[in-house]
């Protein structure tokens, strides 16, 4: 059992890769531990103005906690983390994008005159879906296939052929700064619609698409820091292994 010590110097991101229950906590004082969880507890109070012995309260509490349903993705292989990435994450995305871009476009139509903040909202949820579009295509076309190449070769004790992008570091670094790109697009998303609270006049749809966009943020959260805190560093440190 871990328990947090004040003033520790142990990264965001790594306490989530170590127990993502703690991303439950990160998220209600609107801490970043997915793009920005390369900073320290004390980093991130002093920065929001928190108590820090009442966020180190609280994460205690969830590593006292049983872990009964708490998934140890850190303990699975490389190459099922990125199936599992594409397979749960990719599809999500995939799935919920043309909904929401429906339900969005009505929106502005309907409602765009009294709540013009609805057509900026629009417009940066339909660049963060092109731009997730083009960001999954790279990942399961190229980072991850080269990955589960890594997996095999290690397992089978081969060589591997270098790959046309140099490093493993190169494309994960473009990622990195796609990751960044959509985690600031989304603060500017909870902005503009108040943290997801609908206006006292909202239809349905419009109630419907603001909880659509927060569990569109939530789930981007995990897979963002699946690769960010958990896939990309064990993939680099995979590399070094056939030098």
């Amino acid at each position: 059992m871990e328990v947090l010590q004040k003033n520790t110097e142990k990264e965001i991101g790594q306490y989530v890769a170590d127990d993502f229950r703690t991303a439950a906590i990160f998220s209600k004082y609107k801490i970043d531990f997915c793009c920005n969880g390369n900073r320290t507890v004390a980093e991130a109070c002093e920065k929001k103005g928190i108590d820090e012995a009442v966020l180190i309260a609280e994460l205690n509490d969830v590593f006292n906690a049983k872990t009964g349903e708490s998934i140890d993705y850190k303990s699975w292989p490389l190459d099922l983390l990125a199936e599992y990435i594409e397979k749960k994450h990719h599809r999500y995305v995939e799935e919920k994008i043309p909904v929401l871009l429906q339900f969005l476009n009505k929106l502005c139509r309907v409602h765009g005159e009294r709540h013009p903040e609805l057509f900026k909202i629009n417009e940066l949820f339909t660049a963060s879906a092109g731009e997730l579009a083009s960001h999954m295509k790279k990942e399961e076309l190229i980072l991850f296939p080269f990955v589960k190449r890594m997996v095999s070769a290690k397992l089978k004790n081969e060589a591997i052929q270098s790959p046309q992008f140099g490093t493993v570091e190169n494309p994960i670094a473009m990622m990195k700064e796609e990751h960044d790109n959509e985690g600031q697009r989304f603060r500017d998303i909870a902005e503009l619609t108040d943290n997801y609270n609908p206006p006292a006049d909202a239809c349905n749809t419009y109630k419907v698409a603001f909880a659509m966009l927060e569990e569109f943020e939530k789930d981007l959260h995990l897979h963002i820091h699946l690769e960010n805190n958990i896939l990309f560093p064990k993939a680099i440190a995979l590399e070094t292994q056939f030098d």
